[in-house]
């Protein structure tokens, strides 16, 4: 039976993408074996997520420092996981989750238990001599199809979309590599696109373009002619397109949801206007499609258009176990995004993809719109062999450092599969 002991838990203070403080947890064994690990954060966030422990200090950073998730992880959780040898990162996690002693994590900050839960995570598959995507339990290896976001609106731009996420999936290739080269050539057609009809082709929080259209049809229109442009089949035996509208940022008080500027339509009407779309566009994946409170509305979608395209529960699910098993017996959604900072530990996201799994429920692994260049997710989304991963456009090194890593692992494991599980 393995044993772990560490002789070193620090943190410090570091960027995001965003400009925004976030951690860096560093551990070290015993043994010499390292880990690192950066912490993402989210913009576009749930409710019910583990909470992320800011200072509050207006002086710092407008309120965003996070010296107070360092000082924890320096003092209350060095304590901790210094004291004793430990059998496996689970132990480890349910240390942490009883020593905070909050359901949401609020006490010690989900930002600090989930930086040293990375970074053990990374220590003991070294101290193994074991790769991370290899170590971490789950139905892989295998390659995920990436989901390049490509146009950025709501929360990550500041343009007139409502819609989030814009994404594109090369469903049809049949390599990693060949998936990323895809993403890539058609990001470059959307930029030559966007550019000759004079739009601004800066980019938003994720690294996708923000242009200044105001609806969702106007976007998909543009991609599906930059896939063509880019030589590639519109479609799932070619490149599909996959959405995050994040429903939840722009529902009304009265229950309304703002499609686009002026246009405000009851939960009836925003399912209605979804299978208009899927009719329309070459559309097989829809995130967050209403919002996080909208259960009966989901339940809906669901009995809609659940069997022609993946419904992808986020801010609804929020990595969350039970909450994804009451899902599955209420039937709302049919897949899940995974995000490790949404739930606070390796372990506990470890366990929504095994209900998801069990339900019968795809898994995609997510980054967050505050990223650092820590590739976590990249061996997350091998282990588990949920063939769905989501890290932003194919350009903006803290995206690119995710996808550069499962290259390498494509490299290192060329057996493995590729391409979501039939």
């Amino acid at each position: 039976m393995a044993s772990y002991r560490f002789e070193r838990v620090d943190a410090m203070e570091i960027l995001d993408s965003r400009g925004r403080p976030t951690l860096e947890v560093t551990v070290q064994m015993t043994d010499g074996a390292p880990g690192r690990a950066g912490v993402p954060s989210g913009a576009s966030t749930g409710t019910r997520e583990a909470v992320e422990l800011r200072d509050g200090d207006p002086a710092r950073f407008r309120g965003a420092g996070v010296l107070g998730a360092v000082s924890h992880v320096r003092t209350e959780l060095a304590k901790l996981v210094l004291g004793r040898t430990w059998a496996g990162l689970d132990e480890l996690d349910a240390a942490m989750r009883e020593l905070d002693g909050t359901e949401t994590k609020s006490r010690l900050g989900a930002n600090s238990i989930v930086g040293v839960s990375m970074a053990a995570a990374r220590a003991m598959a070294a101290s193994d001599g074991v790769a991370l995507y290899r170590w971490l339990p789950g139905d892989g290896p295998r390659l995920p199809v990436p989901h390049f976001n490509v146009v950025n609106g709501g929360a990550h731009a500041p343009n007139r979309l409502e819609f989030q996420e814009f994404m594109l999936a090369p469903l049809g290739a049949t390599t990693f590599a060949d998936a990323l080269r895809a993403g890539a050539e058609v990001y470059q057609a959307i930029r030559a696109r966007l550019a000759g009809a004079g739009q601004p082709t800066g980019l938003g929080d994720e690294g996708g373009f923000a242009p200044d259209l105001a609806t969702p049809e106007e976007v998909l229109e543009v991609l599906v002619a930059a896939i063509a442009d880019a030589g590639y089949q519109p479609g799932r035996d070619g490149v599909a397109i996959a959405l995050d509208p994040a429903s939840s940022e722009f529902r009304e008080a009265g229950g309304r949801y703002r499609y686009a500027q002026g246009t405000l339509l009851s939960t009836d009407e925003m399912i209605d206007r979804y299978a208009a779309l899927v009719d329309r566009f070459p559309i097989w994946s829809i995130e967050d499609g209403l919002a996080e409170d909208d259960w009966d509305g989901w339940a809906k979608l669901t009995a809609r258009i659940g069997d022609r395209v993946q419904l992808v529960g986020d801010d609804i699910f929020v990595t969350n176990p039970a909450i994804i098993a009451t899902a599955v017996e209420r039937r709302v959604a049919n897949a899940a995004l995974i995000k490790l900072n949404q739930v606070g530990t390796v372990t506990e996201t470890l366990q929504a993809i095994d209900v998801c799994r069990k339900a019968g429920y795809p898994q995609q692994v997510s980054h967050r719109s505050g990223e650092t260049t820590d590739s976590f997710i990249a061996d997350l989304s091998v282990a588990a062999g949920c063939g769905q991963i989501k890290s932003g456009a194919p350009a903006r090194g803290e995206r690119v450092a995710k996808y550069n890593r499962l290259l390498a692992i494509a490299a290192e494991a060329p057996g493995a599969p590729f391409g979501v599980p039939a």
